[in-house]
This record gives C-alpha cells, sequence and structure tokens, in this order.
C-alpha cells in the first residue's frame, strides 16, 4: 500500500483508543512485507518485538548498530534473537564516512556541539536507516508521549515526511509503569543496564545513569538543553 500523509491520518482516526496490540496488528495488516519494526533494544522496542513476533513471526526486525553500543546491548541482540527464533537485520554506518569524521573532528566530536552531535548522529544513524528503509512503507517505533518534551505531539500513526513513510507508535499512551508490566508477565528479555539506573539507553558516551526521580531522557546527551535531545530519527515533521 502506498504511503501517504493522507493514509497516515486515516489510519491515526481509525485507531483513535485502540490497544497497542490492535495498533500492531492493524499496521501488520495493512502494510504486509512493507513494514518493518525499527529496534533500539529499549525496553519499548523489546516490548514491541514480542508483540510482533507473535501476531507475525516472519515480521521484519531491524537494529542500527553505530559501533559506540554498550556490550550489554549487544548482548541483548543476541538474547532476543534467540528467545523469539529471529534474525535481527543489523545495518552499520559506512566506513567511509566514519573515518572521514573522526579524522575531521576527532573520535567523541559529539561533545564539541550540537552541530557536531548532530553530524556524529547522521553518519551513525540516519543513513544506515534510510538504508534498512529500502522497500519499506511504514515501520513501527516504541516511542512514548512521557520520554520527552520533544515528543508530547506525537500520535499513534502518523506521517514521516522526512522519509516518506506511515510511522507507528503503538505505545504512545503507555507509561513507563505499563511497559515494565507486559515485560514482567510476558518475560519479555530487557538490557541489564536498566537495573543499574539508565531508564534509557544509546551510545555508551552519549548515555550515562540518572538518579531516581530524574527524567528518564536526562542520561542522554546530557549536556544539551531538553529540546535538543533527539538524535533526528524522530522529528515531528508530518
Amino acid at each position: 500500500m502506498k504511503p501517504t500523509a493522507e493514509l497516515a491520518a486515516e489510519l491515526n482516526q481509525s485507531l483513535q483508543g485502540a490497544s497497542a496490540h490492535d495498533i500492531m496488528a492493524a499496521a501488520l495488516r495493512t502494510f504486509g512485507h512493507g513494514i518493518a519494526l525499527s529496534s533500539s533494544l529499549s525496553i519499548e522496542d523489546q516490548v514491541l518485538t514480542d508483540m510482533a513476533v507473535k501476531i507475525d513471526p516472519k515480521v521484519r526486525i531491524f537494529t542500527l548498530d553505530t559501533g559506540r553500543l554498550f556490550p550489554e546491548t549487544y548482548q541483548l541482540i543476541d538474547k532476543t534473537a534467540m528467545h523469539y527464533g529471529i534474525s535481527i537485520a543489523t545495518y552499520f554506518p559506512q566506513h567511509e564516512a566514519v573515518e572521514q569524521m573522526v579524522r575531521a573532528e576527532g573520535i567523541n566530536l559529539f561533545y564539541n556541539s550540537i552541530e557536531s552531535r548532530h553530524r556524529c548522529c547522521q553518519v551513525r544513524k540516519l543513513e544506515p536507516l534510510a538504508r534498512a528503509f529500502a522497500g519499506c512503507n511504514a515501520w513501527i517505533c516504541g516511542l512514548r508521549r512521557q520520554q520527552s518534551v520533544t515528543r508530547h505531539d506525537m500520535q499513534a500513526v502518523e506521517w514521516d515526511a522526512m522519509h516518506g513513510l506511515v510511522k507507528v507508535n503503538p505505545l504512545i499512551d503507555w507509561s513507563e509503569e505499563q511497559v515494565w508490566a507486559y515485560i514482567r508477565e510476558h518475560h519479555v528479555p530487557y538490557n541489564k543496564l536498566h537495573d543499574k539506573g539508565f531508564p534509557s539507553i544509546g551510545c555508551e558516551p552519549c548515555t550515562r545513569a540518572v538518579k531516581p526521580g530524574d527524567d528518564i531522557r536526562s542520561g542522554r546527551w546530557w549536556w544539551e538543553s531538553p529540546d535538543h535531545r533527539e538524535c533526528g530519527l524522530h522529528r515531528n515533521n508530518s
């Protein structure tokens, strides 16, 4: 089915009040093999993996390996694949682009400025993501409004103008407590860093533990103001 902004709006309207499971099922039914789950191995994405595989064991799931992930994240990729008997497609950045970037600005350029950090995210995340989207009409991700001030206006189904795809956020209205309750009830594997004070986990140099009660995204790019703490994958440009 051809992705359009009108289709995204129609689906979002038709799924108002629907459960996360029903949103997932509707998305898989509507787009078939033209949809993929983009997983960062977050608790939200692990919940979505569990839901999606139970609906369609052949659902396409991919992840981005930036080359700067935590060891625990790599372990979880393997554990998740074995737990569900699936293959998680992994996309890497182009090594020439990484080499050029590091030569120009240093291995940890992301600390230098917002512009340099965005460049790193572009090379390590956005370019591989564009390749991962080849053949897709829609994608599924684990965004929740509660996660960040940059996500308050996002919808269950919306138009991703940057990539020309329909974007599906089945957990958009879930609380963190609901996510953890699902993980415990369904015995979903999760990153053990969550037990060490890491509510949100990305690249190792750009992620740190936070104190209990702190904002769940405050450990990501902590040297920047909250309204800048996105990598560019989830710009609200619908």
